[in-house]
């Protein structure tokens, strides 16, 4: 079949039309039917956006003449987005994007269809993503063409790169780990190696001979599907042989805004066609990068946020940010404005939380508020960009809206309603007007606030003569005796350590270094060393917005640790590091509510921010 042949068949394939016979270029059938539309794709931005908006343009892949047009990809990886054009020829040429999902075996076509108006000589198509991180799916597209012939330039990325690319030599590994066991057939050993330090992976057998093969899946959503990473490296024992190996594969996709590849080896003895495969694994660079990276897994960028608990993902952004300061790393630095700008709106109740979301972040419920006015401060802390700054303060206003000397003599409400002044709120509100007097130059408002706050936290009585912060107070303005969670310690150790680096007042030091000190020796937060909440006990099992106070309290204890020099605080920080990796993580890196391992565990999203947490503070 010659090449116009072979371009004219991908061409009644694109559209669905039956191609009886091909006898010559002359015979074909016209294209007349469109393909039927493609699920829009959203990361950074949505299908079909306009090429003039594009951050970049580049041409990874050679131009491909088309009967003497000009058929381009144009690629701009700071949108990870690609449009295609054509140019030199004349009205009626059409030019699309191919975009596969299964490595170039299948693909949806015609997408953004163009064709050449009029008098002019060229057109292009409108922009479409190259990869579906939403849904973990690793895409490849192309130009193709139509100019009395049909063609299509080469696929980009078929190759993932990361530090190292696919296909690299073994023998430039910077380690060999076999985090999980092998696996045996037919008396062969199949095996995982893992380059850690560069996210790498290769597999092995032995103990076999000639025609045995061996390969690596590679998958984006945990081991769930591998359509585009199936047999990678797949190779033959050569006769004379006993062993083989395959190349290396990455399992980091920066560009593609992939993170948290999972890889499995699996072999096949010569005379037999089963296989059997190790189980499946992310590796882990870093502790932090392990962490981070299985929780990108669980965000969705079509929407910007970790579904479905609203206040949990502003902790959760926090936690990420923290650990992109601590890192250095900038592979997530694309959240922090994708969130920000799918969820600055309005949300009806039950999209977003049980409760409307009335814009800017504010809702019914003040401390929901609060967790946003915190993850802007970060943001703005780590980007400079004046925005998140001045959505913070506007949250926070919002939250001074609520706080009232008329009932227990201060003190923010938790709820709309007025119904509750507690812990979490006003610990929240204590670090928040600290936080800002000393990020807005000439600042006395939030100062005064700040002040008034810590003296009214002080005097409230949340905090029991154990120095533990109970849940809240009474209808009566008495302390509750409610249960003592972290995040309340944590939130009123950072607000009073944050009002003193603003006042150098040492007194407000030594409140913060109360509350921490008992939060290591009681044994309801810590046991055997280990931070533990109430229902991380027996077989409690904590509830989704329980499954992550431990890691806001490690925010808030780093920075008490960093303020003193505190040997017996920064021993503690490494302790919940050390255990959580050594008794609380998966081959996937997937890390749970009982840090030091005991049974019933939970994880999801939650458990690994919070975790992920405790491994920024002891340094990632």
């Amino acid at each position: 079949m010659t090449d116009l042949q072979g371009d004219n068949v991908v061409r009644r394939r694109l559209v669905g039309l039956l191609l009886a016979t091909v006898v010559a270029a002359a015979t074909l059938i016209p294209l007349s039917t469109p393909a039927s539309a493609a699920t829009t794709v959203c990361a950074l931005y949505c299908d079909t956006r306009d090429p003039s908006l594009a951050r970049q343009d580049t041409f990874p892949v050679p131009t491909k003449d088309l009967n003497g047009r000009q058929l381009k990809l144009h690629v701009s990886d700071a949108d990870d987005m690609a449009w295609a054009s054509i140019d030199g020829g004349t009205a009626g040429d059409s030019v699309w994007i191919d975009r596969s999902w299964d490595g170039g075996t299948t693909w949806d076509g015609l997408l953004g269809k163009a064709s050449v108006p009029g008098t002019w000589t060229g057109t292009r198509t409108l922009m479409y993503n190259i990869t579906d991180p939403g849904n973990r799916k690793r895409g490849l597209v192309r130009a193709c063409g139509d100019a009395n012939t049909v063609g299509c330039t080469n696929w980009v990325y078929p190759t993932v790169c990361d530090t190292l690319c696919d296909g690299t030599d073994p023998g430039q590994a910077a380690g060999d780990d076999q985090p999980v066991p092998s696996t045996t057939i037919y008396g062969r050993t199949v095996r995982l190696h893992v380059d850690q330090k560069n996210s790498m992976a290769w597999g092995s057998i032995e103990g076999g001979g000639a025609g045995d093969e061996i390969w690596l899946d590679r998958s984006w959503n945990g081991g769930t599907s591998w359509p585009d990473g199936s047999s990678l490296g797949r190779t033959g024992t050569p006769s004379g042989s006993t062993a083989t190996r395959t190349k290396m594969f990455a399992t980091r996709d920066p560009r593609g805004l992939l993170y948290g590849g999972a890889v499995r080896a699996c072999g096949r003895e010569a005379g037999h066609n089963e296989g059997s495969c190790t189980a499946w694994v992310r590796p882990a660079p870093t502790r932090g990068r392990a962490a981070a990276d299985a929780l990108m897994a669980s965000y969705d960028p079509y929407e910007g946020w970790w579904k479905s608990s609203w206040w949990n993902s502003a902790a959760t952004l926090t936690a990420l940010i923290d650990y992109a300061k601590t890192s250095g790393t900038h592979d997530y630095d694309w959240v922090i404005a994708r969130t920000f700008d799918q969820n600055k709106g309005i949300f009806p109740a039950g999209v977003r939380s049980s409760d409307a979301i009335e814009g800017n972040f504010t809702s019914r419920a003040i401390d929901d508020a609060g967790w946003w006015a915190i993850a802007w401060l970060d943001a703005y802390d780590y980007t400079g960009d004046a925005r998140y700054l001045n959505m913070a303060v506007t949250i926070a206003n919002y939250v001074q809206g609520y706080w009232d000397p008329s009932t227990c003599g201060g003190g923010v409400w938790w709820d709309r309603e007025r119904t509750y002044k507690n812990a979490v709120t006003n610990g929240q509100y204590l670090w928040l007007t600290a936080a800002l007097h000393q990020r807005i130059s000439g600042d006395t408002v939030w100062l005064q606030r700040a002040k008034t706050a810590a003296a009214w936290y002080k005097s409230s009585g949340m905090i029991n003569s154990a120095g533990l912060v109970n849940d809240g107070l009474t209808s009566a303005c008495a302390n509750n005796g409610s249960t003592v969670w972290s995040y309340n310690q944590g939130l009123a150790i950072g607000g009073f350590l944050e009002l003193s680096k603003a006042t150098g007042d040492t007194s407000l030091l030594t409140t913060a270094r109360t509350l921490a000190d008992a939060a290591m020796s009681s044994s309801q937060l810590t046991r055997n060393g280990v931070l533990t909440e109430s229902c991380d006990v027996g077989s409690a099992a904590c509830d989704d917005n329980q499954k992550q106070f431990k890691g806001i309290f490690m925010r808030h204890f780093r920075e008490l640790a960093k303020a003193t020099g505190s040997t017996a605080y920064t021993s503690y920080i490494q302790k919940q590091s050390d255990t959580i990796w050594a008794n609380d993580r998966t081959s996937l890196n997937a890390l749970g509510e009982r840090w030091a391992g005991t049974s019933p565990n939970q994880t999801d999203w939650r458990t690994q921010a919070s975790a992920l947490g405790a491994i920024t503070a002891a340094g990632g």
